[in-house]
C-alpha cells in the first residue's frame, strides 16, 4: 500500500511538472523573444564604450550585438550597419551615440525588425542634415577644429582628439586614467563625414528613445533636446558628459530597457 501511494506520489509530481514547463513555455510564446539589441558606437570611440551597458543587459537575458563602426562616412557607415542587422532574427532595439545616432538614423529605415531606436548623447539628424550643420547651429561645443590632430590616409583625412584635450572634451565624468587609454586607442572618423548629408530617418516611422547628457562637450544638450523633440522622442536627461553609456551605465541600460518592453 505504501509502495502503491509512493508511485501514486511520484506520478503527480511528473505531471505537475510536465504542466509547469508547458505552462511556462506558453507565457514565452506569449510575450514573445527578447528583441536583439544593436549597440552603434560613434567617432573616437570603439564597441568597448558599451561594456558595463552590454553586462547589464546580459544579465537580464537579453541577445546583444555590438558592431564596429567603420567610420569612413555616412553612406558607407549606413550601408554597412544596415547589412549587419539584415542577419539579425526577430525583433530589434537599435541605439546609437553621438555620431552612431546618425547612422542608426539611415541603416534602419525599411527594415521591419527595428522597434525601437535609442539615442544617447547621440545626433538625429532628418533629411538633409550634417554632422557639421548640426554641430554649428548650436553653441557650446568644444569640439572644433582647434581641438583635433589631422592625419591623412590615402583617399582622406582622419581627425582625431587631441591626447591633451581628449578628457575635458570627450569624457570629462569618467576617471583620468581610464580616460587617458579611451584618448590613445581612439578610433578616428574621415573629416568628409561632417559635410554628408542624411537621407529619410527613420524616426519617422520608429518609435524613438533620447537620453540627453546635460554636461556633454561634444553634442550641446540644447541640440539634444532639439533633436529629440523633433523626432517625438521619450526623452531621459542626465548629468553626464558626452560618454553617458560610460559614466551613467544604470540610466542608460534603463533608458534601452523601457525601449526593449515596447517592442513586445
Amino acid at each position: 500500500m505504501f509502495l502503491r501511494k509512493r508511485r501514486l506520489a511520484h506520478l503527480l509530481l511528473a505531471v505537475a511538472m510536465i504542466f509547469g514547463i508547458a505552462g511556462s513555455a506558453s507565457a514565452v510564446s506569449q510575450h514573445g523573444p527578447k528583441p536583439t539589441i544593436v549597440l552603434v558606437h560613434g567617432a573616437f570611440a570603439d564597441a568597448s564604450g558599451w561594456n558595463d551597458v552590454i553586462r547589464n543587459l546580459q544579465h537580464k537575458g537579453y541577445p546583444v550585438l555590438a558592431p564596429a563602426n567603420p567610420l569612413r562616412g555616412v553612406d558607407p557607415d549606413s550601408a554597412y550597419l544596415r547589412s549587419v542587422l539584415a542577419t539579425v532574427k526577430g525583433p530589434i532595439v537599435l541605439v546609437g551615440h553621438s555620431y552612431g545616432g546618425f547612422v542608426l538614423t539611415n541603416a534602419a529605415t525599411g527594415n521591419p525588425n527595428v522597434k525601437a531606436l535609442v539615442y544617447v548623447a547621440a545626433f538625429a539628424p532628418d533629411a538633409g542634415d550634417t554632422v557639421g550643420g548640426l554641430s554649428g547651429q548650436f553653441p557650446g561645443s568644444q569640439l572644433g577644429p582647434d581641438a583635433l590632430d589631422i592625419r591623412p590616409y590615402p583617399g582622406g583625412a582622419d581627425g582625431y582628439i587631441k591626447l591633451s584635450l581628449f578628457r575635458q572634451v570627450f569624457a570629462a565624468d569618467v576617471n583620468a586614467s581610464t580616460a587617458a587609454v579611451m584618448a590613445v586607442s581612439q578610433r578616428p572618423a574621415d573629416l568628409g563625414t561632417l559635410g554628408q548629408p542624411s537621407g529619410v530617418p527613420a524616426w519617422k516611422t520608429i518609435p524613438s528613445w533620447t537620453l540627453v547628457a546635460a554636461n556633454d562637450q561634444v553634442i550641446p544638450a540644447a541640440a539634444q533636446r532639439f533633436m529629440a523633440e523633433r523626432a517625438g522622442a521619450h526623452v531621459v536627461e542626465v548629468k553626464a558628459s558626452h560618454v553617458a553609456m560610460i559614466s551613467k551605465p544604470g540610466p542608460t541600460t534603463d533608458l534601452i530597457l523601457a525601449a526593449a518592453r515596447k517592442t513586445s
